[in-house]
């Protein structure tokens, strides 16, 4: 909580906008979160509102400006509450110029604004660590030398860090960065990806191209500023608290759930805060949506607002909250607001009533969801099937990412891609415009069960078995027979076929019979009932009928193979990477296993190697598996691994590779790990913060996988005429030579371009002492347009206008402006000149006052743009 005598954060957002109308800026209101940009669904930096600006699309108002403007972001909600510093909504605080001052300026004034204790914050400079662009001398050099930074607190980044984009289009540019250093005297390299010593308090953003949607940087009309500090980190640092939510913008809010849980925060357990952290950063964000005109729904903005408002009843329900709170909640976080932003007090009913019919609502839905989810994770799966996902989403409006929050909080994953398969076949059957049911039909499912008995699983020990049909349905209705042709779904009394669970695919196989066959593609658990998926390729079907139930054995083993590898891929990791290492989620599939594990950090490519060669040592050692049922206490003092948060019976099933791994697990694994045969890792990469994929095939798998990338390299081989040990070689020198020959081709191609621009001299009309040259060249490039737009404006002297354009075959336009000093000085600037007459063409562009370059998409209209520069030209001039 904060200190009574440090800067609350409304005095620190006053002395950032107060400061900043000391240095000539006109102080602005923040924008509504519901952008005018039709691009982006909402407000998500201080820019967006001048986006317009910035692209010289408008006219700035004012050269300079200051704002505190409100942001959402959702890009990274799962953080909310878990890190000391990701919010949903949270104020930027920004000071911005529109081609008025640039680098030197901002770079002066952030470091007054951060460490001078009269008109700024007053932080001890040896706090401070800055970071620039890795290619941006001139910012580098202008910390070091003017403001006096040591060249050792200064850090070099790349793109990914210090190169700052609104979106995949528009404005962007380099930029520049101040950390808070908490720990200064810390000895050893400045590292600022340690989040537990820096953290990033302002961004400088130097605001100098547009992005289009090929990725090509265009130099903006003017050279920007645009800079955002986050006022709840400010916060923080200023009132010394261990995390943004405990600052005086949030904390109250916080309280406010806390006394209506009847909970003590400063008491309260790590979950129980997290909770209460989404809370209040949730609460602070539906107040301003609605404030702001965003009501719930299942599309766009209104879909973030519902989502959000969820997640608030969610965690309320967590730490013990049973009837409706938000409206108490939003009273608080209204209250906190409302001084700097008066419309959520004046919309406070509708804020507040808006919020109770969406609690009301999803509190029924919460209840008839959570059943279902609650007998789904009672079964004790590693994994959500994708189909049981789609269910909650599609029968009780559960959203994926509330199925994946409530089993998260049991260590358990879902089965997005599965997710994504059903939500694909729905759309599929509603294109077909034709009755269908979903397979998976809960009502006939449960139905069924008072009136038969649970699925007894034989497939431990038995490949096939007799069984009974104790129900069959045919587009998700019960019925008692079914024809050759028919998709259907069958219940058995037992079965030897294995239910998709734990990550691993269900089984394959066939139900046979008196001149009956029926061909199983899929299995799968619907409470206690194993639910088989397949079509009657011959013959009648009947409920009650007895068949001959047998496992597709090339698909079983193929399964067994890969989830006994995943075993022992966990075990390298835990051994050779951390011990502390655990399994977040899984996927055992026939032809491949993906293995998702939490770790701070890649994998470099020799400790993927080392994990390899372990596994795969481990399986030519051959061990053998040792699979029993016990006590949980006992496989746990057994040292048996079970998944972070997963709720066990208490007989658990044991896999155990004696040496190796042992694992409580309920799938179907190889009896000694030499039946693998090999394990290859195919790729590893990120896939959430902290977690870590890693992508394998093993077994007969990894045949396949060899064979594919033979014929690769053979056919390669043959194409370049080189033995398959040097195609590496080969296409290192391919690239070469391509460098060079593109390198010589772009060479010609400006060298013809001057060839044409030198006989274009002659055609130069005189004005008085001013010579203007319009004139196209098509063929040519952007970059050999530029100089040969120089070189002729270099011939014809301090008078020149030169303006060439050129279009190419697939209608892109590229036009380039070059004017001389005399020219210049009759108020004509090239960037200006040249990024309005592009504009004829669909497009943009500027640069310098004496050379600048824009592109355009309508070379349609390239002829009229030419022809309205050269009039241009004349009636500035003449």
């Amino acid at each position: 909580m904060p200190s009574p005598a440090s800067l609350s954060g409304s005095q620190i957002r006053e002395k950032f906008l107060a400061f900043f109308e000391a240095q000539a800026h006109k102080r602005l209101p923040s924008a509504s979160l519901v952008p005018e940009d039709p691009t982006v669904l909402l407000t998500i930096a201080g820019m967006l509102p001048f986006k317009p600006i910035f692209l010289g699309q408008q006219a700035p108002a004012t050269p300079r400006a200051t704002t505190s403007q409100k942001c959402i972001r959702t890009n990274d909600i799962e953080n909310v509450g878990r890190t000391k510093r990701h919010h949903t909504f949270f104020e930027m605080l920004g000071n911005f110029s529109f081609g008025d001052y640039f680098k030197k300026e901002a770079i002066a004034w952030a470091w007054k604004l951060s460490t001078d204790p009269e008109v700024g914050f007053g932080l001890d400079p040896k706090n401070i660590a800055v970071s620039v662009f890795e290619s941006d001398d001139e910012a580098f050099a202008i910390w070091r030398d003017q403001v006096g930074v040591p060249e050792h607190r200064i850090k070099r980044m790349g793109e990914a860090d210090n190169f700052w984009v609104s979106g995949p289009t528009g404005p962007c540019g380099p930029c520049s960065e101040l950390y808070y250093d908490f720990f200064p005297d810390q000895a050893g390299e400045v590292d600022l990806e340690d989040d537990e010593r820096f953290i990033e308090f302002y961004n400088l953003v130097f605001m100098q191209y547009n992005r289009d949607a090929d990725g090509n940087l265009t130099p903006l009309q003017n050279q920007n500023i645009d800079t955002g500090m986050g006022l709840e980190r400010m916060a923080q640092i200023l009132q010394k608290v261990p995390n943004n939510y405990e600052t005086d913008l949030i904390f109250p809010i916080i309280k406010t759930a806390a006394d209506i849980a009847q909970v003590d925060y400063t008491k309260a357990d790590e979950k129980t805060k997290v909770s209460l952290k989404v809370i209040g950063d949730h609460v602070r964000a539906v107040v301003h949506l609605i404030a702001d005109g965003v009501t719930a729904s299942n599309l766009g903005r209104g879909y973030i607002l519902r989502r959000l408002i969820r997640r608030v009843v969610r965690h309320g329900r967590l730490i013990g909250i049973a009837g409706e709170f938000t409206t108490k909640v939003a009273e608080t976080a209204i209250a906190l607001s409302e001084a700097i932003y008066p419309n959520v007090r004046d919309r406070a009913d509708y804020i507040k009533s808006e919020l109770q019919r969406e609690e009301a609502q999803f509190l029924k839905t919460l209840e008839r969801g959570e059943k279902l989810l609650a007998e789904i994770l009672a079964k004790n799966p590693q994994q959500i099937s994708g189909a049981d996902a789609f269910v909650l989403y599609d029968t009780f409006g559960f959203p994926l990412e509330l199925t994946q929050e409530i089993a998260e909080e049991q260590g358990i994953s879902v089965d997005v891609d599965g997710f994504e398969v059903e939500m694909e076949k729905q759309r599929e059957r509603a294109r077909a415009a034709h009755e269908t049911i979903d397979l998976t039909v809960q009502g006939s499912i449960d139905s069924l069960a008072e009136k038969v008995q649970k699925t007894e699983f034989l497939g431990y020990q038995n490949s096939a078995s007799t069984a009974q049909v104790e129900a069959l349905l045919v587009a998700g209705k019960v019925v008692e027979t079914a024809n050759a042709g028919d998709e259907v779904q069958i219940l058995l009394d037992r079965t030897p076929l294995y239910a998709e669970s734990g990550g691993q695919i269900g089984d394959r196989g066939y139900f046979s019979g008196d001149d009956l066959l029926v061909r199983i593609t899929d299995v799968k658990k619907e409470s206690d009932f194993f639910v088989h998926f397949g079509r009657v390729e011959r013959g009648i079907l009947k409920a009650g009928q007895t068949v001959s139930a047998t496992i597709n054995q090339a698909c079983r083993r193929r399964a067994q193979a890969n989830h006994s590898a995943t075993h022992l891929l966990q075990a390298a990791l835990k051994a050779l990477i951390d011990p502390s290492i655990s399994q977040a989620g899984s996927l055992v599939d026939f032809d491949r296993l993906r293995f998702d594990f939490n770790c701070p950090r890649p994998l470099t490519a020799d400790e993927v190697a080392q994990v390899e060669s372990q596994v795969n040592t481990w399986i030519a050692e051959a061990h053998g598996a040792v699979v029993a049922e016990m006590p949980i206490a006992d496989a746990k003092a057994k040292g048996a691994t079970a998944m972070f948060g997963e709720k066990y019976g208490d007989v658990v099933r044991v896999v155990d590779f004696p040496g190796v791994s042992m694992e409580l697990c309920g799938g179907t694994h190889v009896s000694n790990t030499a039946e693998i045969g090999a394990f290859k890792i195919i790729s590893e990469a990120g896939v959430a913060s902290g977690i870590r994929r890693i992508e394998a095939v093993s077994g007969p798998a990894i045949l396949d996988y060899l064979n594919l990338r033979d014929r690769v390299v053979r056919d390669l081989s043959d194409r370049f005429k080189v033995k398959p040990e040097e195609v590496l070689d080969r296409v290192s020198t391919l690239q070469e030579e391509l460098k060079t020959s593109q390198k010589q081709l772009d060479a010609l191609k400006a060298e013809l371009a001057i060839a044409k621009s030198d006989s274009l001299a002659s055609q130069a009309e005189a004005i008085g002492d001013f010579r203007i040259l319009v004139a196209r060249l098509d063929g040519v490039d952007a970059a050999s347009l530029t100089t040969a737009s120089d070189r002729l404006a270099q011939k014809l002297g301090d008078g020149a206008a030169v303006v060439l354009a050129s279009a190419t075959d697939d209608g892109k336009v590229s036009l380039v402006a070059a004017f001389g000093k005399a020219t210049i000085a009759k108020g004509l600037q090239a960037g200006k000149f040249i990024g309005a007459i592009a504009k004829l063409c669909g497009g943009g562009g500027g640069g310098k006052p004496n050379l600048a370059q824009a592109g355009g998409r309508d070379a349609s209209k390239l002829d009229e743009a030419i022809a309205a520069a050269k009039t241009q030209l004349k009636g500035a001039i003449g």
